[in-house]
């Protein structure tokens, strides 16, 4: 019999009866779309970040970072077309009430949960507002994307870092969103943090992608934009013959949903869960010529879990037009400036990327009795937890020291209280890829039991050499069992 599913509610439930996750200002009754992170979470969270700025930035020649101010002048925002566009239908249901938000596509075709139709009470603009000094009408907003920097700053960052054609500028910070309706816990908050990429291609190369043949024989599920006007299934297809069947429209697109894909499934995410799904034209944001997203299957179905944009030059040249700034480049091959073309976008959330890793990694194991999340050891919270076996002097100061130690270069905890396998369920149930044991043998031979979060098999290893093998233990040079 097929486990059953764990709800977004029950993970809700999960994360907060584990201190990872609650809602903001709780003893005041909280506030709809805002969280709160605990110590745990927060370790989840830099690790997904710091992994994604490593696999995305770090390990590439051409991509760099910014971090820009969540304020900046509004006039950013009035040239990127949000003040005017950035907007959702806002709809109340008849029968219950119940406000919602709906996309332009799904006006006259939805209903609402409880079966009532809704009524349009017009578009809602996202941004919130805010004043910048003592006096009111001074009007800025919080940035409901960080995108917009990164184009407000082009130029300055090209030129710096002296990049060439095609190339990319990553960004991560918060972004803010007043949601009609925030639901499903982290699925749709009001605050949230981004994973960003713009990748700027020459204009005359803005289909063909030079990375595109180690991306050609990936296998996808894929939902185009016809198929779902026919009601069609989604299709399994490599890459290469969604190209040359023109389902996706350009090389690039296709080599940034691949990408995506892959740093995902390197973390440990399960590859049935994903699909991609290509808007359709009613759906596309004002700056988009086409878009899909890579989805995942969340509990309550097939969600966006990144989009990947073509932007083409709209938001350069929108801001050329409204600051009366040159942000063309010089191209060396054809001796003209140029404004170069972001053929892909891929945008990304940490929240929906934590409820990925999450709901993957949740293992409700009968046999132990308690949950094993099974999370990769990069993202892993706690790399390793360091117990004594029983509450004996001089097992306690070796366990210190041996914690003391490692702490050094890894996140560890130590653990003295309640039964050994007490303390080894409640490292299951944070993540803990490692717990390490120090018994009375440890004192005679300088060795210490090293136990498997996921399979639960034991090896004794020295206790100098403990720092090597947990790191390559979490960069995954070494499994478990080749120790």
């Amino acid at each position: 019999m097929a486990e059953k599913k764990l709800s977004i509610e029950e993970m809700a439930v999960f994360c907060k009866k584990k201190g990872l996750v609650f809602p903001s200002g709780e003893i005041y009754g909280g506030l709809s779309g805002f969280f709160d992170f605990g110590p745990n979470c927060v370790e989840i969270r830099n690790n997904i970040k710091k992994e994604w700025w490593k696999f995305h930035v770090q390990e590439r020649e051409d991509i760099v970072g910014i971090d820009g101010s969540i304020i900046t002048n509004p006039r950013v925002w009035e040239a990127s077309g949000h003040v005017k566009n950035f907007t959702d239908v806002y709809v109340k249901c008849k029968k219950c009430k119940k406000p919602n938000k709906i996309d332009k596509s799904e006006i006259g075709k939805v209903r609402c949960e409880c079966g009532g139709e809704y009524e349009v009470i017009g578009d809602l603009n996202l941004m919130f507002k805010t004043n910048i000094g003592p006096v009111e009408g001074s009007t800025a907003y919080l940035r409901p994307e960080t995108a917009q920097l990164i184009f407000a700053n082009f130029k300055l960052v090209a030129e710096s870092s002296r990049l060439k054609l095609p190339f990319g500028i990553a960004q991560v910070g918060k972004a803010f969103r007043n949601e009609i309706s925030p639901r499903d816990f982290l699925f749709r908050c009001r605050e949230f943090e981004q994973m960003e990429i713009e990748y700027f291609v020459h204009p005359e190369n803005s289909k063909k992608c030079p990375f595109i043949k180690d991306a050609l024989k990936h296998e996808m599920n894929i939902l185009s934009a016809e198929m779902q006007k026919k009601e069609k299934n989604p299709q399994k297809m490599t890459v290469e013959q969604a190209l040359k069947k023109k389902i996706i429209g350009t090389e690039w697109l296709a080599y940034w949903l691949v990408t995506e894909y892959n740093w995902f499934i390197s973390l440990g995410a399960t590859p049935d869960n994903f699909r991609i799904r290509q808007h359709l034209k009613d759906e596309l944001a004002h700056y988009s010529s086409d878009c899909w997203d890579l989805e995942y299957n969340f509990p309550f179905g097939w969600k966006e879990l990144e989009g990947i944009a073509d932007r083409s030059d709209f938001d350069l040249k929108q801001h050329i037009n409204h600051s009366k700034k040159d942000l063309s480049i010089f191209d060396q091959e054809t001796n003209k400036k140029i404004v170069p073309y972001v053929a892909a976008e891929p945008s990304l959330g940490v929240e929906r990327s934590f409820l990925v890793f999450m709901f993957d990694a949740y293992n409700d194991d009968k046999k132990r009795g308690n949950i094993v999340l099974k999370l990769d050891p990069k993202i892993a919270p706690i790399k390793a937890g360091i117990f004594p076996l029983i509450g004996k002097p001089e097992l306690e100061k070796l366990a210190k020291e041996i914690h003391a130690n490692l702490k050094k270069y890894f996140n560890v905890s130590y653990d003295r209280s309640g039964s050994i396998g007490r303390r080894y369920a409640r490292a299951d149930e944070t993540g803990t890829p490692c717990c390490i044991t120090v018994d009375f043998d440890s004192l005679k031979d300088k060795s210490v039991t090293i136990r498997d979060r996921d399979t639960t098999k034991q090896v004794r290893i020295k206790i100098d050499k403990l720092r090597d093998i947990l790191r390559k233990l979490i960069d995954g040079e070494i499994k478990f069992i080749n120790i």
